[in-house]
């Protein structure tokens, strides 16, 4: 619609016009409840009063209500804020007229109206702003329940009162009724919507008010906000939340409707609070490398070391196809920034120390790796070897010779008490790096553990993404399988602060929340796919070799101690002899030959913790 010059300013100074109005009205009611219906005998001088002193109320208390800032919001969007700015003008204006009034010393003015008139102009103005405030959420409530649709919200009733509060700008919504996880506030009320009962009466609460959509009001990290999720998932309701702040930010203030409950909101965590300014220091004017650039986790590495102003951002991709969807991005998104992409694999040594001298890193993000458990296990475990080990070892060197200031490896929660040659290849090329860091004290190695990353590549999200598609099953290993995750941009950010704080030699671990049941996140997939599980049944079909039932952070013989940032820890470990670097080469080496079984025995003789299953 074409806005109208000027309009904004007439509506304005109708408002001024009116609070005049009221003002001067109730400056004569003031009068007329002095002396008429307090039967009093008006002075010989009244007409000569209000002629003088009227006008004089009206200005001043105009004056105090500009200056607070009274007509910057419209008064159908009055609310505690605007009734305090409302309030602070309204004492202001009437100790400015009582001293005005009596500096002017006007013959008879009775002194009595200066405290009658702030009562009654007070209720006036203030009642007049109350009562537009009640049309206007009378016009909402009415339009929402004619064409809104049912809607129940989910939580505690602060946080429904949150809720409702946001949902007033979303049109399309009726809230029906609240249900709170609070036994005690069943029956209660909060901005005139009844609790209608509690969690475990959510099925038959929908079916009551005809409500087909829940919003779950709970913020992220509170305590219960997943079961709420998955109780209402097993209600079979549409799940709704209220959009990140980073939706607003991203998309714009009108972006404030409730969105389709995502996989990241199962996790229910926190935002990540970067330290801006560090990181600007580490990265801004530097030149940045990442490998493993084309995968989910290296792709959001370079998407957030983007945002720190560096030089230049050298990404290394063995995937031709990966590194040419970054390219293709980078193009759109940065087009300012100087990217170098590189189909070089980190296996070829002397590839790494060509392309770390050319351009000199001062940081080093090592996220090239194999990282399929099952693939890696036999058939191809001397594959793991290779990239994880000695990919690592290539890197860390290369990164050293040219100068690098900082190196760090992504490393993962299987590495802590390995039972298959991914994890253990992993945590053996921890120790590597860890061997490597003890002869090159200028560069600082360290290496960030963490689970499991909604939906990156080789995760159970894309899998359970095609078989609901496909109508399934989706196959999951075991009922009481559990697993850590963390979205893909959490667990870029915490790589970054840790490769920010990390001494050399250490080994940091990720504040992963509580685990997540597998068969939980199958169940919640096929709800927010529209399906039930009729339509797609769930089948458990076995532990995989190598496969736990749940991992862990940090192994048996380690402790962690804080550090300055909430969500990332140090593992200390017990004291172990350094790695010999070069006969661990030679092995890999020649390790091409050899059946997995004797892969397997070999490295466990140097990776003490891992316990090898070994298939006939």
């Amino acid at each position: 619609m074409r806005k109208i010059p000027g309009a904004g300013f007439r509506q304005g100074w109708r408002l001024v016009l009116l609070d005049a109005l009221l003002i001067a009205l109730a400056w004569l009611l003031a009068f007329l409840f002095r002396f008429s219906l307090l039967r009093n005998n008006p002075p010989a001088n009244l007409a000569q009063i209000l002629a003088v002193s009227t006008p004089l109320a009206v200005a001043v208390w105009l004056v105090a209500l500009g200056a607070f800032g009274a007509y910057r919001t419209p008064w159908r969007h009055t609310s505690v804020p605007e009734f305090k700015r409302l309030a602070a003008a309204i004492g202001v204006a009437a100790l400015a007229l009582a001293t005005v009034l009596l500096l002017l010393r006007l013959p008879n003015f009775p002194r009595s109206i200066a405290l009658l008139h702030p009562l009654i102009a007070a209720t006036l103005l203030l009642g007049l702003r109350l009562g537009a405030r009640i049309l206007a959420e009378g016009r909402l409530t009415r339009a929402a329940a004619t064409s809104g649709k049912p809607l129940l919200v989910l939580g505690t009733l602060d946080e429904a009162a949150r809720a409702l509060q946001a949902l007033r700008s979303s049109a399309g919504w009726h809230v029906v009724g609240l249900v709170s996880p609070d036994p005690a506030e069943s029956g209660r009320s909060v901005l005139g919507v009844r609790v209608a009962g509690g969690a475990a009466d959510l099925g038959q609460v929908a079916q009551e008010l005809g409500a087909a959509h829940a919003l779950i009001a709970s913020d992220p990290g509170t305590a219960g906000r997943r079961e709420l999720m998955l109780t209402a998932s097993d209600a079979r309701l549409t799940l709704l939340t209220l959009p990140r702040a980073d939706d607003w930010l991203d998309r714009g203030a009108a972006n404030t409707a409730p969105r389709q409950v995502e996989l990241d909101d199962l996790l229910g965590r926190a935002a990540v609070q970067l330290d801006v300014r560090g990181l600007s220091g580490l990265l801004a004017g530097q030149v940045a490398l990442v490998t493993g650039a084309g995968g989910s986790i290296g792709s959001e590495l370079c998407r957030q070391i983007a945002r720190f102003g560096v030089r230049q951002l050298v990404c290394i991709d063995a995937s031709e196809i990966a590194i040419y969807a970054l390219e293709q991005e980078f193009k759109t998104r940065f087009p300012e920034l100087a990217v170098r992409y590189y189909t070089a694999n980190v296996r070829e040594a002397d590839r790494m120390r060509d392309l770390f001298a050319r351009h000199r890193p001062a940081v080093v993000f090592h996220a090239a790796a194999y990282k399929h458990v099952p693939l890696m296990e036999d058939d191809n475990a001397v594959e793991a070897l290779r990239t994880n080990v000695l990919g690592t070892l290539n890197c860390a060197r290369a990164a050293s010779a040219c100068g690098a200031a900082r190196f760090v490896l992504i490393s993962t929660d299987k590495a802590v008490n390995p039972t298959n040659v991914m994890g253990a290849s992993k945590r053996l090329a921890e120790l590597a790096l860890q061997a490597h860091a003890a002869q090159h004290e200028q560069t600082h190695c360290c290496a960030v553990r963490f689970g499991n990353v909604l939906g990156s590549s080789g995760s159970v999200v894309p899998r359970f993404t095609q078989q609901i598609a496909g109508g399934g099953p989706v196959t999951v290993t075991h009922p009481d399988i559990v697993r850590y995750f963390m979205s893909i941009p959490e667990a870029a950010q915490l790589v970054l602060q840790a490769g920010l704080m990390g001494r050399s030699g250490e080994i940091y671990v990720l504040d992963m929340g509580e685990p997540v049941r597998i068969v939980d996140l199958a169940r919640l997939m096929i709800r927010l796919s529209g399906k039930t599980e009729d339509d797609v049944p769930i089948h458990f079909t076995g532990l995989r070799p190598g496969e736990k039932l749940y991992e862990e952070l940090l192994a048996d013989d380690e402790t962690t101690l804080p550090t300055p940032h909430p969500k990332l820890r140090v593992a200390r470990q017990a004291a172990q002899t350094p790695v010999d670097l070069e006969a661990l080469r030679r092995w890999i080496d020649t390790a091409g030959p050899m059946a997995p079984a004797a892969i397997k025995a070999a490295l466990a003789e140097r990776v003490p913790e891992y316990v090898p299953q070994i298939n006939p």
